[in-house]
């Protein structure tokens, strides 16, 4: 049986959604707690109008919700994902403008903790397809601890901090990485996984020595074409392209902390001359060492197609 962690007496609360949250690029607009036992009609009948619903209509909401549901079972049903099944210690995230309806088990009930969610964050993450409306169940979401952050944001509410509490909305930002998690795909450890988790230790720790990423797909046992194509998917670089940014990366932490010669960040870094860094640096950066050091909003790093093997 699910250990229920969450505790609380029941509550729900709506807030008005402050400019001044939307500072933080997120705005909790409603919160809730509650117990639902078997056999009781669902939803109860106490929700501002515009977020009650039935299960035969169903609703459609503004914001982002997300529910975790502790204790119980029922369904969840979205007009991308059709229905599916809600067990004990998963969660499901509602999308804005989403048809949806979702209720416990009657034989079962359930007890709910959820959380509203507006913001231009809400709406990158959207974008950037962190969250799909064709996949709202999110099956590990006690083992991420989804339970833990929602507390937090509950804690908050009931005090009555508003919605101009800067904590409030770290802690619904922090509600949503752990959501991102626990909706990712975790690969099982098979040989090859392993065998590129050991290779991207290697690399990082001897990123500033030479590196022939064909011999250490030899030394792992793997064919360079298969290491090279499986790596580039784990890690998203390209072997030398993984070495390369790791270089570069140190590289700006040593420039961006004092005046060091570009010689002396160069031979730390693992390149042959600072003239090789600035060349690795302009291709990466767009702009030189030199010019990035006096540059207040710094660029970030394009990733350079290539074929090179060995790095120096």
């Amino acid at each position: 049986m699910q250990k229920m962690i969450t505790r609380g007496a029941d509550y729900f609360r709506y807030l008005p959604l402050s400019p001044r949250q939307l500072r933080w690029g997120v705005g909790v607009t409603a919160a809730g707690f509650s117990r639902i036992p078997a056999g009781t009609p669902y939803p109860p009948v106490r929700h501002p109008a515009d977020h009650q619903f039935d299960w035969r209509r169903g609703r459609t909401l503004e914001a982002m919700q997300i529910v975790f549901v502790p204790a119980g079972r029922g369904w969840i049903e979205t007009r991308e994902s059709g229905r599916k099944r809600v067990q004990a210690g998963m969660a499901f995230m509602l999308l804005p403008g989403i048809w949806h309806r979702y209720r416990p088990d009657p034989a079962t009930g359930w007890t709910e903790s959820w959380l509203e969610l507006q913001g231009p964050v809400v709406d990158a993450l959207r974008r950037g397809g962190v969250f799909s409306a064709r996949a709202p169940l999110l099956k590990g979401a006690q083992e991420a601890g989804l339970d833990d952050a929602l507390n937090a944001v509950h804690r908050r509410v009931r005090a009555g901090t508003g919605g101009i509490d800067p904590d409030l909305s770290a802690a619904a930002l922090q509600v949503l990485a752990v959501c991102a998690r626990a909706g990712e795909a975790r690969p099982r450890p098979t040989p090859i996984l392993r065998t590129l988790q050991r290779a991207e230790r290697e690399l990082g720790e001897r990123f500033a020595e030479p590196v022939n990423v064909e011999a250490l797909a030899k030394k792992l046992g793997v064919a360079y074409s298969h290491f090279r194509r499986a790596f580039r998917a784990h890690t998203g670089f390209a072997p030398w392209q993984y070495v390369l940014h790791l270089r570069l990366t140190h590289a700006r932490r040593l420039l961006a902390a004092g005046d060091a010669k570009l010689d002396t960040v160069a031979a730390a870094v693992g390149f042959g001359s600072g003239f090789q860094l600035s060349h690795a640096f302009k291709r990466a950066y767009g702009q030189s060492p030199a010019a990035w050091r006096r540059t207040p909003v710094r660029a970030e790093p394009r990733v350079e197609q290539g074929a090179g093997h060995t790095l120096y």
